[in-house]
């Protein structure tokens, strides 16, 4: 295929006959490893690495005798074999093998059959044809023979048997002993093959032992000392590792008696999944503590605080917008707008703040703040968005990074800088007025009665002196 359909994409393909990508290895198995083309000669969307995966998934899906998946190298190198979740569906309720085997059938049929998760596969094979060699204890003890006799004789006559080294032509070679291939060939060329007893009399395994053919795993897995399968998979398009996590986990909770654990990139990626919400909360503590030491006030930097979620809004909606994931690059590009927003906030409320203290009132300290510092907003935002464009437009490698950085940055700025102009002098007002409001209530003072707070007709300054302390009354 990739030869054929996908020429001009590929420079070489390595493959590897006899093992396949995870647990699984056999005689049926196999990989490959395919090198694109230089990013300078695969340009548009239809030929980047998760296009060409896409059409690869879709023709190698109409095979009827071979299960093929086209997988993208994972993002950390050596954590899983592909991008996507790894998971292992653990036996905790101690189910029968049979039982077991049902269960991972009934999760695989609804992983597959729900349109949210894509390349669902296990990466065990399936059971295959086991001939089965029951042997009568009681006749083995009539014929003087013991089970490691047995043991030994079909090990070595059918699997082969190391005896020792030799020398030929200066190079150490191996000797085995091993039955010739005609004579193990059948099940039934079993009845011709003899077992010495600890007597010397040799026994056929016809007198002893009986065949009989059943179905047997290839490989018996354990994870974390409990048997388990590995199950590996990716999210449908424009859906995010995370999500994909979550909702297979689900279906796996509707089987009882099993568990769930991940393995992988995807064990990193759930271990470090819930230490988000602190790292938010742990940097807006530390601005705030910042804020509340530059302006020796525990009120304004609220209002500085107030104005980071329009960043956000804006960025959660770009993003969308265009289809992106909420992965870390995402993050950094959140931390980004956060930042740039309360940098805005910092700059409008520091000079409302000084007109604030030189006797002005609050309202019209916000609106004087708004109008110098309106320009300085507009052209450092603007400035700032137009740098970060060519990130949310790149191309090449390691595109989908600078993409999500760019796009959510954007987004939180375009946002921030419109509706700042306009929310950050209101917050300034409403919490500059409701703290001096509750304080003054708690303190039992009137409302007008505020310090600061000039009454119609008072000029600023000290009260003017009454009686014969005037200088009038004194000449």
């Amino acid at each position: 295929y990739y030869y054929t359909n996908e020429k001009a994409n590929v420079r070489t393909m390595f493959t590897v006959s006899g093992g396949g990508g995870g647990g699984a290895s056999g005689q049926n198995t196999g990989q490959g490893f395919i090198a694109f083309a230089p990013w300078d000669d695969r340009k548009g969307k239809e030929n980047t690495a998760e296009a060409i995966t896409g059409r690869a998934s879709k023709a190698f899906a109409g095979f009827r005798d071979a299960q093929v998946y086209s997988l993208v190298p994972p993002a950390v190198r050596g954590l899983g074999s592909s991008n996507g979740f790894t998971m292992e569906l653990q036996n905790a309720g101690g189910l029968s093998q049979v039982e077991f085997n049902a269960a991972r059938d009934k999760l695989l049929a609804l992983a597959r059959a729900d349109s949210s998760l894509t390349a669902i596969r296990l990466t065990e094979l399936p059971d295959v044809a086991t001939l089965r060699v029951d042997a009568d204890q009681q006749k083995l003890s009539t014929l003087g023979l013991t089970q490691a006799n047995v043991n030994s004789t079909l090990s070595t006559a059918w699997g082969g048997q190391y005896v020792n080294d030799f020398i030929d032509r200066g190079r150490v070679k191996r000797v085995y002993v091993q039955g010739d291939a005609q004579f193990r060939a059948q099940p039934s060329d079993l009845s011709q093959w003899f077992v010495r007893g600890s007597n010397g009399q040799m026994a056929p395994f016809s007198s002893f032992a009986k065949t009989s053919w059943g179905q047997a795993p290839t490989t018996l897995s354990r994870f974390n000392g409990i048997a388990s399968y590995e199950i590996q998979g990716s999210g449908a398009p424009g859906v995010s590792s995370g999500d994909a996590m979550n909702r297979i986990a689900e279906l796996a909770g509707q089987i009882p008696g099993t568990s769930v654990a991940w393995s992988g990139l995807s064990y990193q990626e759930r271990l470090s999944s819930g230490q988000a919400p602190y790292l938010y909360a742990i940097s807006l503590l530390v601005v705030f503590l910042c804020l509340a030491a530059l302006y020796e006030s525990w009120t304004i930097p609220v209002a500085v605080l107030l104005i980071i979620p329009l960043g956000l809004i804006g960025a959660v909606f770009a993003v969308t917008l265009r289809g992106l994931q909420n992965d870390v690059y995402l993050q950094i590009g959140l931390l980004t707008t956060m930042g740039l927003a309360a940098k805005n906030a910092i700059l409008m409320i520091e000079f409302a703040e000084q007109a604030e203290s030189e006797g002005k009132d609050v309202m019209e300290a916000a609106l004087e703040a708004a109008r110098i510092r309106l320009r300085p907003i507009l052209m450092t935002s603007f400035a700032f968005i137009f740098g970060v464009l060519p990130l949310a437009i790149s191309t090449g490698a390691g595109a989908n990074s600078r993409i999500a950085i760019g796009t959510a940055v954007i987004g939180g700025m375009i946002t921030a800088t419109i509706l700042a102009i306009f929310y950050i002098p209101l917050f300034f007002v409403l919490v500059r007025r409701g703290t001096r409001d509750l304080m003054n209530k708690i303190r039992g003072k009137k409302a007008d009665d505020r310090p600061g707070k000039k009454q119609d007709g008072e000029p600023y300054g000290p009260p003017a002196p009454n009686g014969s302390n005037r200088p009038e009354a004194m000449a």
